[in-house]
């Protein structure tokens, strides 16, 4: 049995299945996560983003990234800081609205923003928007951002937190075949507490959690 992807941790139970595919519990930091021979190719994952319509114009699409800019910048002292937008996407709406706060941003996206620069710096804060689901590897990613973050930087993520197995059995937001990695509060909660950050869900489905220093 494969150990979870994002801690580590060996023993994981089956959590919930459908017709697709089927969705592993760790029982450690309790991600629930797809295993890695139900998951999609790259070229069909890359195939089903381009598929997405993020326009950079959608007064819809700036309001929801709002939820997670809102207590980004909220958190961030004053003055022009550093920022990285990970997993941007096609349209990197998000990095426009912290740009337009008066920070300098970089980005990055294994597809739409593969630019090796990007991960050679150091930031203030990085910020995550519906991405983290996707992610493959999340326990590359988590310390590749805990590398990238100066002390006292801010790591902002947005995805959908799943509540319990009766919420997840009926819950829309698995049935993305890209959406392979499911966060409950309390993975991130044993996130913070093994990286010794601080932790705050100051909105729906919104974490910021701040390193020490």
């Amino acid at each position: 049995m494969e150990p979870c992807p994002l801690c580590q941790h060996a023993d994981s139970i089956l959590f919930s299945s459908d017709s697709q595919r089927e969705y592993r519990q760790c029982l450690q930091c309790q991600l629930v996560y797809v295993p890695s021979a139900q998951l999609l190719s790259p070229a069909q994952e890359q195939q089903h983003y381009q598929l997405h319509n993020n326009d950079l114009d959608d007064p819809g699409y700036r309001q929801f990234l709002q939820r997670l800019a809102s207590p980004l910048l909220a958190a961030l002292p004053p003055g022009q800081l550093q920022g990285l937008d990970f997993g941007c996407g096609p349209g990197p709406l998000l990095a426009k609205m912290l740009a337009e706060a008066g920070h300098q941003m970089q980005l990055w996206d294994p597809f739409f923003a593969k630019n090796p620069a990007a991960l050679a710096q150091s930031y203030d804060f990085i910020s995550c928007s519906e991405a983290i689901e996707h992610f493959v590897h999340p326990a590359q990613e988590w310390q590749c951002w805990l590398g990238l973050l100066k002390p006292g930087g801010v790591l902002a993520i947005m995805t959908s937190h799943y509540l319990d197995a009766a919420h997840f059995a009926n819950w829309h937001y698995k049935r993305d075949p890209t959406h392979i990695r499911f966060f409950h509060q309390r993975t991130f909660a044993f996130l913070a507490q093994r990286d010794q950050l601080s932790l705050s869900f100051p909105a729906k489905d919104v974490v910021l959690l701040r390193k020490a220093g």
